[in-house]
Formats: C-alpha cells, structure tokens, sequence
C-alpha cells in the first residue's frame, strides 16, 4: 500500500446571486505538495442551475469554468496563470473572488490515492 500523503481541497461553486446566498457545486479541485499534484473536475448540472437562473448565460459560464482544469494542468492555452509554480497556481485558484464562479474554503485531507480522492470528492460534493 502507498505511504499516505496530506492534501488540500476546495470546491469550485456557481453563485447566481450571492445576496440570495444559493451556490451550486461544480468542481472541486486537489492539491498535494508532497505528490507534485494538481488536479480539478468540473461539472455543470445546467437544470439545476437554470432553476436557480433562469437567466444565466450558460455559454459564458460554461468556458471560464472549464479553465479550471486547464490551469491546473499547466495548459498553455489557460494564458498566464498556467505557467505559475504548481503552488502558485493553486494558491491563485482558491484565492476568494466575488464573481458568478467562486471558491470554497480550502480542506485538508490523507490520502493513498490522490486520483481516487479526486473522484469520490467530486461524486460525493459535486455529482450527487
């Protein structure tokens, strides 16, 4: 079995209106120093999210959300954010914003399969 590691978490939220305090979760994003691991899953539940917003441009939400990921994975095309350190990206990625895409407090967590951890944080906190 692999030697457990320490990690941090945090959700990604859709926030309509935030004078209204609703958010609906769409992704959750892990780090670990001691892996060199910097991951996130997305996901938009656009019906879910309609009836919150019946108005809201999913077209726009939709391409800033998927950034996420590419940013994370250092992709070029996510501009220059994605060229950080791996922890510099994270700490800029849960950093507090006060746009429509918001994050959660950061989590800590063990882990022996940080892959595994993604998936069931992102079933348990997103998909479900």
């Amino acid at each position: 079995m692999p030697d457990p590691c320490s990690y941090d978490y945090a959700i990604l939220r859709i926030v309509p209106r935030a004078e209204r305090g609703e958010f609906l979760n769409a992704g959750v994003i892990l780090h670990s120093s001691e892996q060199a691991y910097l991951k996130s899953r997305v996901h938009l539940d656009q019906n879910r999210l309609c009836a919150l917003w019946p108005d809201l441009d999913l077209e726009l939400v939709q391409p800033h959300l998927e950034a996420f990921p590419k940013v994370c994975e250092g992709d070029p095309a996510a501009g220059p954010i994605a060229r950080l350190s791996r922890r510099e990206r994270f700490h800029w990625l849960v950093s507090p914003r006060s746009t429509i895409i918001q994050v959660s407090p950061v989590h800590s967590g063990v882990s022996t399969s940080l892959d595994q951890t993604l998936d069931e944080l992102f079933q348990r906190l997103v998909v479900k």
